[in-house]
């Protein structure tokens, strides 16, 4: 029963973490890494099959997803001529745009990011485009290797 009660609540972890891949505030990563180490105390009650040696390699995998989902944007701003003013408008759009659609993130991140190079930085409006793509690129990447890992991680519970 209880081996039952952690898969569960390792699903339920997984799906919050691939959630938590785009959603600003939520942890994609360490939330399914949770879920990873709820489904091997779950076999050590009988449940799946699960070694402490794949725990530990998705513990790193979770660090190193983590500290290049902080090191790639900004890279990719830097490289593009962004600010931090560009981010942070990126940001804002991409949390205004989950209240359209999920989908509405996006475009609303990339509106924000060009809309504060524009308006703060006072770049030119093909400047403040080059660097709000430059953002959003980044942004993209940093979500897409959290998603690819909690996905990965989801589905390394369920199979």
């Amino acid at each position: 029963m209880w081996s039952t009660v952690l898969i569960v609540l390792a699903i339920i972890l997984c799906i919050t973490g691939i959630i938590g891949s785009v959603v600003p505030g939520l942890p994609g990563p360490p939330l399914s890494w949770v879920g990873v180490l709820l489904a091997y105390f779950s076999h050590k009650l009988g449940g799946a099959d699960m070694s402490m040696t794949s725990v530990l390699i998705w513990l790193g995998v979770t660090v190193v997803v983590s500290v290049l989902d902080y090191t790639i944007p900004a890279r990719f701003t830097k490289l593009a001529g962004g600010t931090k003013a560009g981010s942070t408008g990126a940001t804002i759009g991409m949390i205004l745009g989950l209240f359209l659609t999920p989908i509405g993130m996006i475009p609303c991140s990339l509106l924000g990011a060009f809309l504060a190079e524009w308006l703060q930085e006072n770049k030119s409006i093909g400047g403040a485009l080059k660097s709000a793509v430059g953002t959003f690129i980044g942004f993209m990447l940093g979500s897409g290797l959290k998603i690819i890992a909690s996905g990965t991680m989801f589905f390394y519970i369920l199979f």
